[in-house]
């Protein structure tokens, strides 16, 4: 039987507790469930009037994966829904993940969280610059670390303030925190950091996506601050043959990972995070309350 739990009033059918998700560990659907319940307080922010996209593995990594961007058959009345215009014209309804039932019940369908660089009542508006920073074997994720440390300073240079974290998988993503602008701007500026990345770091850095010039290089994909595309939330779980966490991290650690090539030291499990939220609060904190929101050149 099913059990029913009720979180902040609203009662869950919760399943499968049992279930072996990741059998690399042994981590089970309710570890999983208890993950994102103890790391609500940092994720929920940063989920907050997103229109989340979900990419789902309910029978774990190794099983069938697929994006979910529709309201799914069977959501609770009390879920909150935003209309998302869509790139072929017209809209669709998309998740809103405000509190923690929704992030529960979400949670309950087996999930990676992701969402756009804006929010829901300003489509197509960015508050947040993203660049994936992906390496092709055999670089890893020292040398994104030594182009993260490049980018940061370039972007010191526009006034603008970088934060990084893990993207759960093999690379590091950079945020930075916008005045709200035009997602198309915004792009085209990310366009450019990227080039100039690659003109400065030639034989390091790569900012076209074609897969036969990344051998050894790092991709700085700035596609993703397209209106229509999403990232990996901070502290989601990702579909890997661990519980790895897209964790924030701090300078010292990039700076740390790109001298000394500690590439295994910016891998962070489920197990982790709790600790780290201890040590540093919200390392991403900033991309919440904007207080060190920049602008975008002109």
């Amino acid at each position: 039987m099913t059990p029913i739990t009720e979180v902040e009033g609203r009662r869950l059918a919760l399943s499968n507790l049992d279930k072996v998700l990741y059998p690399a560990s042994g981590f089970t659907k309710g570890e999983l469930l208890h993950y994102y319940a103890t790391t609500a307080g940092a994720l929920l922010p940063h989920l907050y009037n997103r229109p989340v996209s979900f990419l789902r593995f309910p029978d774990g990594p190794e099983g069938q994966r697929f994006f979910a961007k529709n309201v799914p058959p069977g959501t609770p009345a009390w879920v909150k829904t935003a209309e998302v215009p869509r790139s072929e014209g017209g809209g669709a309804r998309q998740i809103l993940v405000q509190d923690l039932p929704t992030l529960m019940w979400a949670a309950n369908l087996v999930t990676e969280f992701h969402t756009p660089q804006w929010q829901a009542d300003a489509p197509g508006v960015a508050d947040r610059l993203v660049l994936d920073l992906d390496p092709g074997a055999p670089a890893d994720v020292a040398q994104c670390c030594e182009v993260a440390l490049w980018l940061r300073e370039r972007l010191a240079a526009d006034g603008l303030h970088a934060f990084a974290k893990t993207s759960g998988s093999k690379g590091l993503h950079l945020l930075v925190p916008l005045a709200p602008t035009p997602s198309a701007q915004v792009s085209a500026y990310a366009k450019v950091l990227a080039q100039e990345a690659e003109g400065a770091l030639a034989d390091l850095v790569v900012h076209r996506m074609a897969r036969s010039l990344r051998a050894g290089k790092v991709f700085v994909d700035h596609s993703q601050n397209s209106a229509a595309k999403t990232t990996a939330a901070p502290y989601t779980l990702r579909a890997r043959a661990e519980p790895t966490v897209s964790a924030p991290v701090t300078w010292d650690e990039v700076a740390s990972c790109a001298s000394c090539g500690g590439a295994g030291e910016m891998v962070f499990r489920a197990g982790d995070i709790a600790a780290r939220l201890r040590r540093y609060g919200d390392l991403l904190g900033p991309l919440i309350n904007l207080e060190r929101a920049g602008r975008v050149p002109l």
